[in-house]
């Protein structure tokens, strides 16, 4: 089972960081997700009557990682962390993407609550998991283009495992060999905060809530928790 770790240099530069990692084994991605359907077609509704809208770049959430982007040399409006590119496309679009159940649950529980969401399947991921600053020599293939390969900047955080990028920006794009498919059955979720102390239980209901989502279509779920007061969990 890998570990999750995150460097003591991330840890220092972003000190009230918390991100959850709920794990699923024994995942069933080809049946009906009745829930996740229904979570979906609640948020597009919301939005439609006006009750709701997601989060922007004005709201607290997104402004943080606007700011922890730039902090790094990227430009959060030109590559979008991926909160905010979801609620983005749906204020756009009125709807979010269906790509399978357990994606689609995790963008649900994502652009509800205003926080990054990711996904590994953990049978692709090689050694542990670090968060931490690139060296500029690594590889990364974007989600969706396996003949591309990219390197990242130097001081851009990214997750590695021993292999190579598992995600770009922290949390803008998500490596092709980890992508989660329907056959997929060993999964990471991650969701992250910047400000735990102001949004750690935020972070917690988010996690619940993406828990009882997977929980009816897996033989077992758990929910850890990683910060720099607890640089390592394992999945």
């Amino acid at each position: 089972m890998p570990a999750f770790r995150i460097t003591s240099a991330v840890a220092d530069a972003f000190p009230d960081t918390l991100i959850a990692v709920v794990t699923a084994t024994g995942l069933r991605g080809r049946e009906s997700w009745p829930r996740t359907t229904a979570a979906l077609d609640d948020l597009e509704r919301q939005l439609a009557d006006g009750t709701w809208h997601p989060a922007d770049e004005t709201d607290p959430r997104i402004e943080a990682w606007h700011t922890a982007y730039r902090s790094f040399g990227t430009n959060p409006r030109r590559i979008r962390p991926s909160v905010d590119a979801l609620g983005r496309r749906l204020a756009k679009k009125g709807t979010l993407p269906r790509v399978n159940p357990a994606v689609d649950s995790y963008n649900a529980v994502s652009v509800r609550h205003g926080l990054p969401a990711g996904a590994f399947d953990l049978d692709h991921v090689t050694g542990d998991v670090d968060i931490r600053y690139a060296d500029g020599t690594e590889s990364f293939t974007p989600l969706g283009e396996p003949d591309s390969t990219e390197n990242p900047k130097p001081g851009e955080i990214i997750y590695a495992d021993t292999t190579g990028v598992l995600t770009r920006h922290w949390n803008h794009r998500d490596a092709h060999r980890t992508r989660v498919t329907e056959d997929s059955t060993h999964v990471a979720f991650v969701l992250e905060t910047l400000h735990a102390t102001r949004d750690g239980d935020l972070l917690k209901v988010a996690a619940e809530e993406l828990q009882s989502l997977l929980a009816p279509h897996t033989a077992q779920t758990a929910v850890h928790y990683l910060g720099p007061a607890q640089p390592r969990t394992t999945a």
